[in-house]
């Protein structure tokens, strides 16, 4: 999946307003007009213990529900059988199901989207960014309405981190986008340059251009995936990024001002340059069917009607449809709905961490400086599992008696609080009698404010 982890300076919601380029008109992708499987119908298709090969594209661009439908389809599908679930989501961010959101989203700048009016700044022009944790593993990911997310669904002994990546492949060059090819990490890239000689046709992992450009440059990452693997089925799901108008503002919210001061358990992100293919949703759409068709052995032409038709057997053992929003009245697919909506899956699945102000024994790392208006004794060490503080030490004093006794007043009120519960932090230290009047206070909670967000 495509990630945006390049050297820029932190954006505010205001400056973001200003930074953002005049976005395309999603009017343009094409989307046809569709006509959707009601949800008895689905789930019929779905279980149907003689449809070998499945093909469903959603006209949702909700992520909680598609990541839901993708899951109950990784859950009732037949285990000999083989699934197609093509997907576009309105603005998110998705992070993996072993990632810290803290370390790696700016989380008041996401707030600052989903909640209008509750910072000193306007919330960014791209308007609503939800928070998404994702059931399968990898690194974080921006969705928009730019890119087509696409998920196989197989048996393990058919999976191979590439295999599905290639299918996606010979769909782009289908479509004419001859430098996409797939890289050793099992991403798809661009590649730069002109053409180089040789006959590279029949494998998809090498695009026949050189590997970086004249001045250096690497190729830009257009997509890349995670997995996730049961006894019984074996999931690839990945991005492909084809217009996405935002290119110039998603860096800013997977830049999280909270992960130089972090010491925590989890995956980390990658950080790739990227671009747009620069090709519409539904072209892009109808190239991957079809590689998927001719990959899975569909007769020559009967895929074209799986991209606008109610389920229907295209032949055989094989089945296609759309859903919609109408797949959330199905029971299972409701229930994986309000799970991934909520703040204990998105949060209290953290794995452990450590913030800290300076070096301590589990994090020696020299830290950024703090604010001018805070004062240098200051010292904040905050430790959480599953996003429940277990141990803090905050004080400002630099006389160690009274600072200890500041640490224990701020360390009771902390006592198993949930960290994305906590909505101002001054809020927190007013409850505390010993800082009353403390120089600085209202400056650290600002700051951690800035740092820690406040939940969504």
């Amino acid at each position: 999946m495509f990630l945006f982890r390049g050297h820029r300076q932190f954006l505010t919601p205001h400056r973001i307003r200003s930074a953002r380029r005049t976005a395309c008109g999603f009017k343009s992708l094409g989307r046809p007009f569709y006509s959707s499987i009601a949800p008895t119908r689905f789930t019929d298709a779905v279980t149907n213990s003689d449809v070998k090969r499945q093909i469903y594209i959603s006209r949702s661009t909700n992520p909680y529900l598609n990541l839901s439908i993708e899951h109950f389809l990784l859950q009732r599908t037949p285990p000999d059988s083989t699934v197609l679930f093509l997907y576009t989501n309105k603005p998110c961010v998705v992070i993996g199901r072993n990632q810290n959101p803290w370390v790696e989203v700016n989380l008041q700048l996401l707030n600052a989207a989903e909640s209008p009016g509750s910072h000193e700044t306007e919330p960014p022009d791209i308007g609503d960014v939800l928070l998404v944790r994702r059931r399968s593993g990898g690194g974080t990911v921006f969705h928009d309405e730019g890119n087509v997310n696409y998920s196989v669904i197989c048996p393990p002994n058919e999976f191979s981190r590439d295999k599905h990546a290639e299918m996606v492949v010979r769909a782009l060059h289908g479509l004419g986008i001859a430098r996409a090819r797939v890289n050793s990490r099992h991403d798809i890239v661009l590649d730069l340059g002109s053409r180089l000689g040789g006959n590279y046709t029949t494998n998809a992992l090498m695009a026949g251009y050189p590997t970086s450009g004249v001045d250096g440059s690497k190729p830009l990452k257009i997509s890349g995936s995670a997995y996730k693997l049961t006894r019984l089925r074996a999931l690839h799901h990945g991005t492909c990024l084809l217009s996405s108008p935002n290119l110039n503002i998603i860096p800013h919210y997977l830049h999280s001002p909270a992960k130089p001061f972090m010491k925590a358990r989890g995956v980390d992100s990658v950080s790739s340059p990227v671009g747009n293919v620069g090709v519409a949703n539904v072209d892009f759409e109808r190239s991957v069917v079809e590689q998927f068709a001719i990959t899975h052995g569909l007769k020559n032409g009967l895929h074209a009607a799986a991209i606008q038709s109610p389920v229907f057997e295209l032949e055989a053992g094989w089945v296609a449809g759309v859903v919609d929003d109408a797949q959330a009245g199905i029971p299972e697919i409701s229930k994986g709905l309000l799970e991934l909506r909520s703040s204990d899956w998105k949060y209290t699945q953290t794995p452990q961490f450590t913030f800290s102000s300076h070096p301590v024994e589990e994090d020696q790392r020299i830290k950024p400086n703090l604010p001018t208006d805070v004062p240098a004794s200051t010292r904040v060490i905050l430790k959480a599992r599953s996003a429940n503080i277990t141990e803090s030490q905050i004080s400002f004093s630099p006389d160690a008696a009274l600072a200890e006794k500041e640490a224990a007043s701020i360390a009771q009120i902390l006592s198993n609080r949930k960290l994305h519960e906590i909505r101002n932090w001054n809020e927190i230290f007013q409850q505390s009698k010993l800082l009353g009047g403390t120089r600085g206070v209202s400056a650290l909670a600002k700051w951690l404010n800035t740092l820690l967000g406040k939940a969504s």
